[in-house]
């Protein structure tokens, strides 16, 4: 006679998830529509039934490191043709937005990004700690004056200088960094417990998944949601040309200040501030800015006007599209007043833009930030055991 298992199910993790974005949660009866729609489930054990009877049930544990949820492109396909209305796609993304609070370190601040009351104090903080730089390392005159007050250009090296913006850059990063590290090893720990033996090197997995990334394939194979893919695409690439624009400018500024600084041979900077066109830095900066603001821009239009097709409505989502977007329009607005001499505009803007960097940057282990990380973590296991999808 086989042995029964007493399941002991985490309601505080089923309500977490209809909070989050999957209140149809109970919706679902178990059919399996969703499964046989969706283009990314593969043969074997395929998803999101499992995930959904789990997640019900709720099985917190087993759901965290279940790398099938990080197989989910957000498509909709088995939300528009779930006939109970249970949207599965949404609770696939609450479960996600779970794990980064899950194995956040430290625990509170998981908590915290996960919690719109606590959104303006989490803005408010790297504001201040930019505010007061300015206070402190704005340059003065040598009557006490800040000269940013009497020049004739609005020039943001006098309003916040860039080797010390570029010093607070480095040494938060690696600090979060560190952070994250130790989540990111929990979770990669956790998805190694999962069922199914390596068939693939790391290596090998992992230049695949990079690959399949940066072309979006999967995203493509999508049905209902598919123009959500150019709005990705445009988001993914503004962030890395934005990432390069500002690994160009520590190159050229931040390095050979400090070299020099520590009596080493100084190097020469390639441009002298601020920038302006055509410097190609310049270039690279404006078509990144455009781009997050035109794929930001596509992906918040579609939620506003077709929210069935496009899913993903939990604060956690919300929060990083919003952000993320609003970091390109105030890059963008900060430069052109800079150009037009107005410092009044120029200086608030680029303060703003800062602000929302720094939140990106120094909250990005514990908001969905984390999942190209958690996604590219799984991804490579999912490859390495053989999950495919059936296609």
């Amino acid at each position: 006679m086989a042995l029964g298992k007493l399941i002991e199910p985490d309601l505080d993790f089923v309500k977490e998830l209809k909070r989050s974005g999957g209140e149809s949660l109970k919706k679902c009866f178990q059919c399996s529509t969703c499964t046989v729609v969706c283009n990314h489930s593969p043969e074997d054990r395929p998803f999101p039934r499992k995930e959904m009877i789990l997640a019900q049930w709720g099985r917190s544990q087993e759901l965290a490191i279940d790398p099938d949820i990080w197989l989910c492109y957000q498509c909709n396909d088995c939300t528009v043709s779930c006939p109970r209305g249970a949207r599965p796609a949404d609770v696939l993304a609450a479960i996600r937005a779970h794990v980064y609070k899950r194995f956040a370190f430290p625990p509170f601040m998981g908590r915290a990004l996960a919690s719109p009351g606590a959104l303006p104090v989490l803005l408010v903080i790297p504001m201040l700690v930019l505010l007061g730089s300015m206070l402190l390392f704005a340059p003065v005159a040598s009557d006490g004056a800040y000269l940013l007050t009497r020049s004739s250009v609005v020039d943001f090296n006098l309003f916040l200088p860039h080797v010390f913006v570029d010093a607070l850059f480095v040494f938060g990063n690696v600090m979060i960094f560190a952070f994250a590290g130790i989540g990111f090893v929990r979770f990669w720990k956790g998805l190694k417990q999962t069922a199914g033996r390596s068939e693939v090197l790391f290596i090998a997995a992992a230049v695949t998944t990079l690959k399949e990334i940066i072309g979006h394939k999967r995203f493509f194979d999508c049905k209902t949601n598919r123009p959500r893919a150019w709005g990705h695409i445009l988001v993914f690439g503004g962030f890395v040309g934005a990432m390069l624009t500002t690994g160009a400018v520590f190159l050229t500024i931040f390095v050979p200040h400090y070299l020099e600084k520590l009596g080493l041979e100084a190097l020469s900077p390639f441009f002298t501030l601020p920038l302006n066109l055509p410097n190609p830095i310049k270039f690279v900066g404006m078509f990144s800015g455009l781009s997050l603001m035109a794929g930001g821009g596509l992906l918040i239009f579609r939620r506003w006007t077709n929210r069935d097709q496009v899913g993903a409505n939990g604060y956690v989502d919300y929060l990083f599209l919003y952000i993320i977007s609003l970091a390109g329009f105030t890059g963008m607005l900060s430069w052109l007043p800079r150009l037009a001499g107005s410092g009044t505009v120029a200086y608030p803007t680029y303060l703003a833009h800062l602000t929302l960097v720094f939140f990106l940057l120094w909250y990005m282990p514990y908001s969905k930030f984390a999942h190209m990380i958690y996604r590219s973590l799984a991804l490579v296991h999912a490859r390495q055991i053989g999950r495919r999808a059936r296609q």
